[in-house]
């Protein structure tokens, strides 16, 4: 109903409509400060349709060449920018690459902020980093923003499924001679994403990789120390990957919830405590390349066929939980060791799976899981490039978010 609307509007045929999920809505011309970094001249808006759109994120980080104050929202065959810029010729030629551009507007905010005076903002926003690998499509229905960390290849750097998707770094993997390295995403993109979130909410929580594993948690809080960026509510996910991910979509749902940045950290924080995850690893190439394990351990596992189950303690750290012999008993003991984690049943339960192309196992256990558990959510995806440097082809991993024991009276004001 709203995107028919939306095209008598502008002026486009309505069409028979098509099942979709997730919101749209248009965003009014000064509903948003002047960027921090810079005082732009034109508040510029388009609406681009397109068969194969690009996602929200990687909308965002193109956009960010233009301006600040970037605002992105992807619905089904819609897709709706907002930039502050000084070329907004520019921007529209960009955005004419991605699809057809329905509709353009370019306003001098000068004008616009002496006419409006007090913007309609979001209450939270949330910012997770790139290996938080949710699906593009859950990303985008939440506006949660990604700051992509790096990944290496020799010389040739890549922003994490910015510049580099899952896909394509498997393919770089197998056919390059340089072993892929990673590292924290720079000062320069968290002090870009976390302007465009405060630029559209009043706060901001950031949900990051543990600081156990990376040193993207403690880059964040300098970045916006340093660039003097307040409101944001920084929140260690003692995790990796979809137990990272999990995290940042309850944050999400709570924010749109009405609850404040404050209790949604703490919250988060609550729940990580009782979540956790089970990871294993086919080869040891990897692993060992990064230090983590030694050549004589990895000789040894390798000669005996023996597949490592691990996890993560309290503050996001690796720690081993079981071994088995030969890959086909790995999914079974998973399955076990998740039944003595999650006995008794827990009430809201959401899991997800993630593989460095090991579709099969991972298949196995979306089934079994869904089965046992009824879970809120069972997502299963392609382990984005900094998970994959480590852990090598053939890897799996299950995270499970326990969200039992929710705290009812900071639910009242959405009530």
């Amino acid at each position: 109903m709203i995107e028919g609307v939306v095209r008598l509007i502008e002026g486009d045929p309505i069409l028979p409509a098509t099942a979709t999920t997730g919101e749209f809505s248009s965003i009014p011309a000064a509903e948003f400060d002047v960027a921090a970094e810079r005082d732009f001249q034109f508040c510029t808006e388009a609406m681009v349709r397109g068969e194969q759109l690009p996602s929200a994120n990687e909308v965002r980080s193109v956009l960010r060449e233009f301006g600040g104050s970037v605002q992105v929202v992807v619905v089904g065959d819609i897709l709706k920018l907002h930039v502050h810029t000084d070329t907004p010729d520019a921007v529209f030629t960009c955005a004419a690459r991605w699809g057809t551009v329905s509709a353009t507007k370019a306003e001098d905010m000068r004008v616009q902020h002496r006419k409006l005076a007090h913007p309609e903002r979001r209450p939270v926003a949330i910012v997770a980093d790139s290996s938080s690998d949710l699906p593009d499509a859950v990303l985008d229905r939440h506006h949660i923003a990604l700051v992509p960390l790096q990944v290496m290849f020799g010389d040739t750097v890549y922003r994490d499924r910015v510049e580099l998707k899952p896909e394509a770094f498997y393919a770089t993997m197998r056919r390059s001679r340089a072993h892929p390295t990673t590292s924290q995403p720079t000062p320069a993109e968290f002090v870009r994403v976390l302007r465009d979130a405060r630029s559209e909410a009043d706060e901001v929580v950031a949900v990051l990789v543990a600081s156990r594993l990376s040193g993207t948690f403690q880059a964040g809080m300098m970045a916006a120390r340093a660039a003097n960026i307040d409101g944001v509510e920084f929140v260690d996910s003692a995790s990796a990957s979809l137990g990272l991910g999990l995290l940042a979509l309850r944050g999400a749902e709570l924010a749109e919830s009405g609850w404040s940045a404050r209790d949604i950290a703490e919250e988060l924080r609550r729940i990580r405590r009782q979540s956790g995850a089970l990871v294993t690893v086919d080869r040891f190439d990897n692993l060992l390349r990064s230090g983590r394990v030694t050549r004589g351990k990895a000789w040894l596992a390798g000669l005996l066929d023996v597949k490592p189950i691990l996890g993560l303690d309290d503050l996001g750290s690796i720690i081993p939980v079981d071994r088995v012999r030969g890959r086909d008993n790995v999914v079974p003991r998973v399955l076990s060791l998740l039944e003595r984690r999650l006995t008794p049943r827990p009430k809201a339960v959401r899991f997800g799976i993630v593989h460095a192309e090991a579709p099969e196992p991972a298949e196995r256990m979306r089934r079994a899981i869904v089965a046992a558990y009824q879970p809120r959510d069972c997502f299963v995806t392609l382990a984005t490039g900094v998970l994959g440097a480590h852990v090598g082809f053939g890897a799996w991993a299950v995270f499970y978010q326990v969200e039992d024991g929710v705290d009812e009276h900071r639910t009242g004001a959405a009530a």
